[in-house]
């Protein structure tokens, strides 16, 4: 967690090799990503907005990265059928509105039952039902041993979905905290308020 600014996004990106860090290193089942760029079939990737070619169709974005991820890729298809996306294969993408862009883009995130999860704000946008599927399904795969990193600027969902808290402030991390989600009263009724005052704390200076 953290606000706008805070680096959430920039420290995904390093972690999958999108920006270059001035120093510091990653790794990733201790593969140093420096020098192995490997690692990233581990990893599933939904962007807090995604950009696909307008011209293309929904089965031909599908079909293209199932051919860049491998054929012989396992394949999850539970939220393309819980989203509805089997009804939208013939749809171009420039025709789709935001919120069906991200139900894509989340079910191609765990569409190739990858061991690392990243999803950047991956509720932002969905309807009520859509994000209801999504959080289900990160936990159903949490609970599977998977990692799955998870940015969101809402609080109950963090106590929802999430096992650890991180809460970063320019860059820099003031909170990891673990939570219990499935006991949220153990998690202390000062969380929200913790996290609410570094959010004013933040936004007034």
């Amino acid at each position: 967690m953290g606000p706008n600014g805070s680096g959430k996004t920039t420290l995904l990106k390093n972690i999958l090799g999108l920006v270059i860090p001035e120093k510091g290193k990653i790794t990733v089942n201790e593969i140093d990503i420096s020098k192995n760029f490997e690692y990233r079939k581990l990893i599933g990737y939904m962007p807090q907005t995604a950009y696909y070619p307008e011209n293309l169709k929904v089965k031909e974005v599908i079909s293209i990265i199932s051919e860049v991820r491998g054929k012989e890729s396992a394949k999850d298809i539970e939220l393309l059928e819980l989203f509805r996306i089997n009804e939208l294969y013939n749809k171009r993408i420039s025709s789709l509105s935001q919120g069906t862009r991200q139900r894509l883009s989340g079910a191609l995130a765990f569409m190739f039952d990858s061991e690392i999860i990243i999803l950047d704000e991956p509720t932002a946008g969905l309807d009520p039902a859509s994000s209801g599927h999504m959080k289900e399904k990160i936990m159903k795969e949490s609970r599977k041993g998977k990692l799955i990193l998870v940015t969101t600027h809402i609080i109950n969902e963090v106590e929802t979905i999430a096992e650890r808290l991180v809460f970063m402030l320019e860059g820099k991390i003031h909170i990891v905290k673990k939570i219990d989600r499935n006991n949220p009263g153990k998690n202390g009724s000062g969380l929200a308020s913790e996290i609410s005052k570094l959010f004013e704390k933040y936004e007034w200076q």
